[in-house]
């Protein structure tokens, strides 16, 4: 049986974008696991693998700024049938890691709990969607050098929240997220009292 394994990567994140990916094996591949618990550079190295031995790969974006209009989980969906839009084949099982199925009802899938830790396939997907996103994370901790994106990539750790009480949130944040969400709304409310029409987006 081809199973096609789905993971998301960035869904607790404060900033950056959500990834979905979606990867198909006909065979395993030594060492896969979730990669969570792999190192950066041990992670890298089995997507290197993964690209080349994979039947398949599709990566979902789901950008900030749909995230910020969409809500998590319509963008969970649009994450995933981006990831899955280019298969060529028809799947004979998609698994899902966790137990929320966020994926177009055309599918036929199963919500596995625990499932990056053990189907090979969502394993691959976990690192893919991993890998990809955190490297697009150390090119925008370049933009914004003072938020240390390349150390948290995006979730709201201590570092992360001292940087948005110094310097405020950048267009890379997601303004429906604690606690940049009162950021937000400060900064639109001091607008209104300044007379002027606040923007729905945050300022570039």
């Amino acid at each position: 049986m081809l199973v096609v394994g789905l993971d998301e990567v960035g869904r607790g994140c404060i900033a950056g974008p959500l990834v979905v990916a979606a990867v198909a094996l006909n065979h395993p591949i030594v060492g896969l696991n979730d990669s969570k618990l792999l190192s950066r550079t041990r992670r890298s190295e089995l997507a290197v693998i993964i690209y080349k031995e994979a039947v398949f790969i599709g990566i979902g974006w789901v950008t900030v700024d749909e995230l910020n209009d969409r809500g998590l989980s319509n963008s969970l969906t649009i994450g995933a049938e981006r990831a899955l839009k280019e298969l060529t084949f028809a799947p004979e099982q998609i698994v899902l890691d966790g137990n929320f199925n966020y994926v177009p009802k055309k599918y036929s899938v199963r919500t596995l709990v625990g499932a990056d830790k053990i189907e090979p396939a969502v394993m691959a997907a976990s690192i893919i969607a991993k890998v990809a996103r955190d490297e697009y994370m150390f090119k925008l901790a370049k933009k914004y050098p003072d938020f240390g994106f390349d150390k948290h990539v995006g979730y709201c750790t201590v570092l992360h929240r001292q940087a948005l009480s110094r310097y405020g949130y950048t267009p890379a944040h997601r303004l429906q997220f604690e606690p940049v969400k009162s950021l937000y709304l400060q900064k639109r409310k001091f607008a209104v009292r300044q007379g002027h029409v606040a923007s729905n987006k945050p300022a570039k």
